[in-house]
């Protein structure tokens, strides 16, 4: 048995007429139809952003290379550190830029970030020299010039 929950977009003139919910939740008191609602599109960032992990960040058809689950788990973690470091520049550069940081182009950021990685320099171990890794971020942004490639990416494409 199954309960479906028929609901409507006020004011979104992008909305479909008529939206529906499918759940096994039969409960309206442990569920009710607006909270379940108002949840369903968070479901869709979750699943953006496992898009952009597995398909735009690690790659379409790379697998994982480590051979151990603790290895596996390793680099699972890596690419997760990795998607929260990107997010994390998109969000500074739209805060920025005024703008709404789900409207920044994941893909373009990483095509940014690879283009600029060569010309990345390893950090001096500790104690060497003093590192700001905010200070190099705020360069990088800067010297990308990303408020102009927010508008671009806003003329070219909706894709995070």
């Amino acid at each position: 048995m199954v309960r479906v929950i028929e609901y409507q977009l006020e004011g979104v003139a992008e909305a479909e007429p008529l939206y529906r919910v499918v759940t096994t939740i039969l409960d309206l008191t442990e569920a009710p139809a607006e909270e379940l609602a108002a949840l369903y599109p968070e479901r869709w960032e979750i699943e953006g952003a496992l898009d952009e992990l597995k398909t735009h960040l690690r790659g379409a058809k790379i697998v994982l290379r480590s051979k151990t689950p603790d290895l596996v788990r390793q680099e699972f973690y890596g690419l997760l550190m990795a998607h929260f470091a990107i997010r994390g520049l998109m969000h500074e550069a739209a805060l920025k830029a005024d703008e709404d940081p789900d409207r920044l182009s994941f893909v373009h950021a990483v095509r940014v970030i690879r283009r600029k990685l060569p010309s990345f320099h390893a950090i001096p171990p500790q104690g060497r020299r003093q590192c700001s890794m905010r200070g190099y971020w705020r360069r990088f942004w800067k010297n990308e010039r990303y408020p102009a490639a927010i508008a671009a990416t806003h003329a070219g494409s909706s894709a995070r």
